[in-house]
């Protein structure tokens, strides 16, 4: 077993639901969720190895990130939980909860599949000035309307969300920001080699029987909605929605309604918090 130990950030009390964070991401990313659900449950966002305050020089592949969440679990004595995942913490929690059913209660999937796949566009050398530009712009001035029409609307945040609004743009300001900073050289390298090999892909998902809930972004061009939409269907407990015009990142688009739809599951489904 090869773990590594992480920083992880704890909130709230109750039953322990583990919020993992997308690429590139933090546990800070997740604070849309875990600032609203800590209010009943006990909420666990770790920086994923190679992400955040779990950053390291040396390589490693994307199945560590099993071994780390086994080390988190048995250090805060959770023997049982309700995982939610976002992009690449939603392929991880789907690793996690097909390896080790016993241990998840319940599966909260956010832009992410079991087998993704994506049309993102060609990158060219406006779409990165422009990006730079409105990314600098933003943190000076977040959620500035005259940034966001100038330079946003242009720059490569057009593919990451389709409603460009100062509040989304002040989530990307306070979060988004400080992930992309704080990914490590060797968290690019282990996905970019998992991406190549074609090989992380979730493998059993029929052992998968918890109540999962699939949320996607209909105009998502990192992991398209029809992915997720396939992984749902492979599920046997599954219930799925896609939100129109929204993209990957969806959940500072339009938190209000997605926190509202999680709650309203989370109630009729007690099963996965017990």
């Amino acid at each position: 077993m090869n773990r590594f130990s992480l920083k992880v950030w704890i909130d709230g009390s109750g039953y322990p639901i583990v919020c993992l964070h997308g690429h590139p991401g933090s546990g800070r990313s997740m604070g849309v969720f875990t600032q609203h659900l800590s209010k009943r449950f006990q909420t666990v966002a770790p920086d994923l190895r190679g992400y955040g305050q779990s950053k390291t020089r040396e390589n490693f592949v994307m199945l560590d990130h099993l071994d780390d969440l086994q080390g988190v679990l048995d250090s805060y004595g959770i023997d049982r939980a309700l995982i939610l995942g976002w992009s690449l913490g939603g392929i991880v929690a789907l690793e996690l909860a097909a390896r080790f059913p016993e241990k998840v209660s319940g599966l909260i999937l956010i832009g992410t599949s079991a087998r993704p796949w994506g049309d993102h566009p060609k990158i060219s050398v406006q779409d990165n000035l422009y990006t730079g530009i409105a990314a600098l712009l933003n943190i000076i001035k977040p959620g500035w309307k005259w940034n966001i029409e100038t330079f946003g609307k242009r720059s490569l945040f057009r593919h990451l969300i389709q409603q460009h609004t100062p509040e989304t743009y002040r989530y990307i300001a306070s979060d988004a920001v400080y992930a992309f900073l704080n990914t490590s050289p060797a968290a690019n390298r282990a996905l970019t080699a998992a991406l190549r090999q074609g090989a992380y892909r979730v493998q059993d998902l029929e052992k998968i029987t918890c109540p999962v809930l699939m949320l996607a972004g209909e105009h998502d061009r990192h992991i398209n909605a029809s992915s997720s939409v396939h992984t749902a269907e492979q599920l046997t407990n599954c219930e799925c929605k896609v939100y129109p015009k929204t993209a990957h990142l969806l959940p500072w688009e339009i938190p209000n309604q997605m926190l509202a739809d999680v709650d309203e599951w989370l109630d009729r489904h007690p099963e996965a918090w017990h």
